[in-house]
């Protein structure tokens, strides 16, 4: 087993905003999956090899079409402990076999087959022979959903010919052998669209894993929040409004959202930050000012907006926007 620690670097190329490279030793692969993932120790027994990575990177996501041959990574307790940034990454395997290990999990992919894995615990991916596979990479809150509950699905097979993955999978496809479409506004809008289909994915894998004898409040946590999401630019939006068009009490749905570890108004509150925040990055929203922003999504007195988008994201919105 050869385990690389030095590089030399292979020189990519940018071709329509694809950033291309290829590598003809481990020393090279090694580099290039460290500096186009995280980093990422690698390990393998051929004395020879050849990999290619495909990339696009709109904002903090990067779309990487991998083909390589054989090999395996690992994300060991010392590359994390020196990352500062929490991402996700999705595998959509396109041709090979892989093994991904997380979360004393194991999930084999095969052709068509996604899985999902957390950067910021241990894992392992493994290919024993030459592959192909698309890697779409994201931070934690770029995904409209808590990062414990995707913990849930971690090293888990979401098959390609089932369920949505039926929809997601063959877009994914189209994903990897367009990035030269995505480009300017519109690819990036578009890119972030995967990540919404990805979450929508997610939300119904873990409403089909939930215990059905968790009863109605779960389900009615679950209309509560769909309710909450489609009345999120409305600034009279409150608990005493909510309640009432569920036929509850307030007192009934804060015990609802108790039980779930959650105020209703942490949830409307973070709801709108997370809208907010993808706004402020979408370049075809670029002419329309912070205060229009806010407004759109509930808040009504922008200063009061800045103090809490600076709490709950180190930065005030304009320096956000402007990075």
């Amino acid at each position: 087993m050869t385990v690389v620690n030095s590089a030399t670097e292979a020189a990519p190329v940018m071709t329509d905003g694809v950033r291309c490279a290829v590598a003809d030793s481990f020393s090279q692969w090694r580099t290039l999956v460290s500096q186009s993932f995280v980093p990422l120790e690698v390990r393998s027994a051929s004395r020879t090899f050849h990999g290619t990575l495909r990339s696009r990177v709109l904002d903090e996501l990067s779309i990487v079409e991998v083909s390589a041959n054989g090999h395996q990574v690992l994300r060991t307790p010392t590359l994390i402990a020196a990352s500062t940034r929490q991402y996700f990454k999705l595998n959509l395997q396109l041709s090979g076999t892989g093994l991904l290990v997380q979360d004393n999990r194991e999930a084999t992919l095969r052709p068509g087959d996604l899985a999902v894995y957390d950067t910021n615990r241990p894992y392992t991916l493994e290919f024993d022979q030459d592959f192909r596979t698309l890697v779409l990479m994201f931070p934690h809150d770029a995904l409209d959903l808590p990062a414990e509950s995707v913990g849930q699905l971690t090293a888990v097979r979401l098959p390609g010919d089932a369920g949505l993955g039926r929809l997601i999978s063959p877009f994914m496809v189209q994903l990897a052998e367009n990035l030269d479409v995505l480009s300017g506004a519109s690819g990036h809008r578009l890119a972030y669209n995967a990540v919404d289909l990805v979450a929508t994915m997610f939300e119904s894998e873990l409403n089909l894993r939930r215990d059905p004898v968790a009863g109605a409040h779960g389900d009615l946590l679950g209309r509560i929040r769909s309710y909450v999401d489609a009345r999120l630019g409305d600034p009279e939006l409150c608990p005493a409004s909510i309640a009432a068009a569920h036929f509850i009490s307030t007192r009934h749905l804060h015990n609802v959202f108790h039980e779930a570890d959650s105020t209703v108004a942490s949830w409307i509150r973070t709801r709108r930050l997370e809208h907010c925040r993808r706004d402020l990055r979408d370049p075809i929203l670029t002419d329309r000012s912070v205060g229009t922003i806010a407004a759109r999504w509930g808040f009504v007195d922008a200063a009061h907006f800045s103090r809490i988008f600076r709490t709950a994201f180190g930065e005030t919105p304009s320096t956000y926007r402007r990075a």
